[in-house]
């Protein structure tokens, strides 16, 4: 007799940041999500003031909530400083650190543009919904982690 799966717990962390497009990013992931089955009491969503804090609240998700992945949206529009290049590299090297450390599948969903158009495309214009994208990722990553723990007798 098959054990039934435990149903999947995400975290979700939403960058304040740019808000109008971390919004609609928030927006596709939940929608596809809801399309997957997955419940809003299934989903932990927090909201951290921009990218840079956002590896830290997908650690905190996983440590207090044990979720078995954390979607991660955000945007940074690259201005006119350096400043752009450090807060990109912080956010994707803190969240892959999360991810390797907490083997734990974080998917970055956080569009690094160099215009405000560039991201309104990928926050669900022209060039699709990143945070859709992100979030499938996400599941497909945890089924793949659950396929590996059944064939290892894990789970």
């Amino acid at each position: 007799m098959a054990v039934a799966q435990k149903p999947i717990k995400l975290g979700l962390v939403v960058c304040r940041f740019n808000e109008l497009i971390t919004r609609r990013l928030a927006e596709g992931a939940q929608a596809l999500l809801k399309r997957r089955g997955i419940k809003l009491e299934q989903i932990v969503e927090v909201e951290v003031p921009g990218a840079y804090e956002a590896p830290l609240a997908a650690q905190w998700l996983a440590e207090t909530h044990k979720v078995d992945g954390v979607v991660v949206l955000g945007a940074v529009i690259r201005g006119s400083t350096d400043h752009y290049q450090y807060v990109c590299s912080a956010a994707a090297s803190g969240l892959m650190n999360v991810q390797l450390a907490r083997s734990l599948p974080v998917g970055f969903g956080i569009l690094t543009c160099d215009t405000m158009e560039q991201a309104l495309d990928r926050a669900g214009g022209k060039a699709g919904n990143k945070g859709a994208e992100t979030a499938e990722t996400v599941l497909e990553m945890i089924e793949m982690k659950r396929g590996l723990n059944r064939a290892g007798g894990h789970e």
